[in-house]
């Protein structure tokens, strides 16, 4: 028989451990110690990391104003600096004792994503790869739960990009709206391995927002349906815990505060992680998105077993990494939660991975050549510096650009005939358009945020109302005090974009009045407004779903809505009409007064 040096050395070294292990087991010292190492708990610790609303920011970059981000808090953004935090997180805890997440809004925020939904789409045949997709995947996310955000572009470039993610995109709550089955994987089921007993069975549970249903109705109505967090996480987390999770992640895309923006319009909550944390058994940590608000850590009791469910949000865009980290133990077969905590690590205290900058340095430049691109010329130069206290034309261009999309979209129906108002608000102090050529960026830089466009119907009382709760915005200020501008606004700690404009319509706000009788001259086409009279309300979906508490806008009926970003809608218009005339658009409609007297 031929000699097997692999057999006999495994042997050899067999028996011998067994003789040692007779010869130590002699000595009562030696028992003693085998006993207490045996008794000793054996333990195992991982770390979860997770991101969420990263809203298509890869690179350090602001492509609204073409230069690098920077905010008043020298915060950074971008999957390129998420990714050094997550190599330095991984070197420190071993890769194989670390999980990636995220909990949804990634494909939709900055102009690299509309370009590659909408200018070279990702849904074309030999499209490109979502920039998301790829820095998502060199990465190495484990999973992601979707956002709201997901279904703006509609539902094929969502499909498309998650046939172009490595990991599942997970919503135990998209149902199809025929079946009622899962439109996408509930949950995906992570092993890690360990240095004794049996591998860590780890369960994401992924939810996302109830709201889908009214901000992506034109998107999703009739395909999708999406019921309550807390009705699919008690539905789901019992079936992870039957198929052997030791650990259950829930990664949800709905704030903690239990509130909704959108009133009584759906059943369900907006804000709904700290209810299921509440009420849903089982879970042992959420990463919370959908709010961007930065939790580190923040406990809510189960009501059923008392035992604390940890929640982290980190800040959006790729500011923050939240890290999770669990401690196990290892006891009569099975391994046991015995310790979470969670922390959040700061994206401005690293530098960009250049892995993830070349990988995408192409698709960076690409963009950036696309938001200077020249789409028209204006007559004048614009500014919003005094837009928060005086008529200015840039938030009449908003505005004109509203009412005309409205006014289109609603030809030919039983509301064209009703008169079209607008609102808006001065989303940016230090938004401008040059006299002379316009770009793509001084466009889009006139509106930061990601707001889509509706027409709701309003009557002439309840826009009375509407300015009233607007001019709450401004500082009660007597007829004789000096007028300080920049003392003036945002009363109450009310921001700037909680201040809307109404277009189409004459009116002064009288600051030197009590909150609530402000409003005075109120008058549409030179005549006093009827209250009963019924006009179409141009609104972004942000305010006609509630943000910001203005009356009646939320409960009003809907006429139109589209999914169209309005910065791009804006953009759109300039594009089409070439030339940017304020005389053709801008007018003062109002004004701030004290006791009748004009205050500038």
């Amino acid at each position: 028989m031929a000699f097997d040096r692999r057999a006999f050395l495994g042997t050899t070294a067999a028996t011998g451990a067994a003789v040692a292990l007779a010869g130590a087991t002699s000595s009562p010292a030696a028992a003693h110690e085998q006993s207490q190492a045996q008794s000793r708990p054996r333990t195992y610790s991982f770390t979860v990391m997770g991101t969420t609303d990263l809203h298509g920011n890869v690179f350090n970059w602001d492509y609204f104003t073409d230069k690098e981000f920077d905010d008043k808090a020298h915060n950074d953004v971008g999957l390129a600096k998420i990714s050094t935090l997550v190599n330095q997180v991984r070197a420190e805890k071993g890769r194989r004792n670390t999980l990636l997440i995220d909990a949804g809004d990634t494909i939709q925020g900055t102009q690299l994503s509309y370009y590659y939904a909408k200018v070279d789409p990702i849904t074309a045949r030999r499209g490109p790869v979502h920039p998301m997709a790829q820095a998502m995947n060199a990465i190495g996310y484990d999973a992601a739960a979707l956002g709201n955000h997901e279904f703006n572009y509609g539902i094929p470039v969502l499909r498309k990009f998650e046939e172009q993610c490595d990991f599942p995109l997970l919503g135990a709550n998209a149902l199809d709206a025929k079946t009622l089955r899962p439109a996408f994987p509930p949950y995906s089921m992570h092993c890690l391995r360990t240095p004794f007993g049996r591998d860590v069975k780890v369960a994401v549970l992924g939810l996302t927002n109830p709201g889908i249903a009214i901000w992506d109705k034109a998107n999703v109505q009739g395909k999708m349906t999406f019921p309550g967090l807390e009705e699919q996480a008690a539905k789901y987390v019992p079936r992870l815990r039957a198929l052997g999770a030791d650990v259950v992640i829930v990664s949800a895309h709905s704030g903690s505060s239990g509130t909704s923006s959108y009133g009584d319009q759906l059943p369900y909550v907006e804000n709904a992680a700290g209810l299921v944390a509440e009420q849903v058994p089982g879970i042992d940590a959420i990463l919370v998105g959908h709010a961007h608000t930065e939790i580190p850590e923040y406990r809510v009791k189960n009501k059923a077993t008392g035992k604390d469910v940890v929640l982290s949000e980190p800040l959006k865009w790729g500011q923050r990494l939240t890290l999770f980290d669990f401690e196990l133990t290892w006891s009569k077969g099975c391994w046991s939660v015995a310790k979470v905590s969670a922390k959040v690590l700061n994206s401005n205290a690293v530098a960009e991975d250049p892995k993830i900058t070349r990988l995408l340095s192409d698709e960076h430049r690409k963009v950036v050549a696309y938001v200077n691109q020249v789409i028209g010329t204006s007559t004048q130069a614009m500014s919003s510096a005094e837009g928060p206290v005086k008529d200015v034309a840039i938030i009449d261009l908003i505005n004109h650009v509203q009412a005309e999309t409205v006014k289109g979209a609603l030809a030919g129906t039983e509301w064209a005939a009703l008169p079209v108002l607008s609102q808006a608000s001065c989303f940016s102090r230090t938004a401008s358009i040059p006299a002379g050529q316009v770009t793509i960026k001084d466009a889009a830089g006139l509106y930061p945020f990601e707001n889509t466009l509706e027409a709701r119907l309003l009557t002439g009382a309840q826009l009375k109302d509407y300015l009233e709760f607007s001019a709450r915005y401004f500082v009660r200020t007597a007829p004789g005090d000096v007028v300080d501008p920049a003392k003036l606004t945002n009363a109450e700690s009310i921001p700037d974009y909680n201040y809307d404009a109404v277009y189409g319509l004459v009116y002064d706000i009288d600051v030197a009045q009590p909150v609530g009788s402000r409003i005075t001259g109120l008058s549409f086409q030179g005549k006093p407004v009827d209250p009963a009279a019924r006009f179409v309300f141009a609104v972004n979906n942000y305010r006609a779903s509630g943000g910001g508490n203005f009356p009646h806008v939320p409960q009003a009926k809907q006429l139109w809505s589209n999914s169209e970003e309005i910065r791009n809608t804006i953009i759109g218009w300039v594009k089409a009409k070439g030339t940017v005339d304020p005389a053709q658009f801008a007018s003062v409609d109002w004004r701030l007064t004290r006791a009748g007297v004009p205050v500038f």
